[in-house]
């Protein structure tokens, strides 16, 4: 599985990081940047390429980064096909609802709110945790008319 990275100055550091934890597991790791910080630097311009990449492949997804992940979840969920859930710390369950409910295909995180140790389990339970089809495959399909 393809996992495709973005971010801006906020999440620089913590993106790297991740790339780095992804690859040692065997993912194949797509960088939409940011690659150096630069405080100036605006977030859509890392999370549409990042997106669409992800939208235009049918076994990937991805890992979004910001301060809080809010506005990187708005501008990735403007990407049709692409479903982003918000996540800065509080119940993993969240998480897992995300992709066994929801088949989220992007993971917006909160860099300022989470540690990186948090970060790590939060995506290996959202990596592993499958989808549950059913009743929510219908939801899904409604989403992109």
């Amino acid at each position: 599985m393809r996992v495709h990275l973005a971010t801006d100055h906020a999440g620089l550091e913590l993106k790297n990081s991740i790339k780095t934890y992804l690859i040692d597991k065997g993912y194949d790791v797509m960088d939409h940047g940011a690659h150096d910080h630069d405080p100036l630097d605006d977030y859509p311009d890392f999370i549409f390429p990042c997106a669409k990449a992800i939208a235009a492949e049918d076994d990937s997804c991805g890992i979004i980064l910001g301060g809080s992940g809010q506005g990187e979840a708005m501008a990735a969920n403007r990407i049709k096909g692409v479903r982003a859930a918000v996540y800065y710390n509080g119940p993993e369950q969240i998480v897992k609802l995300s992709r066994e409910h929801n088949n989220a295909n992007v993971l917006s995180l909160g860099a300022r709110y989470m540690t990186a140790k948090e970060i790590y389990d939060v995506i290996d339970l959202w990596l592993n945790e499958p989808f549950a089809g059913g009743r929510h495959q219908r939801r899904i399909e409604k989403l992109d008319l």
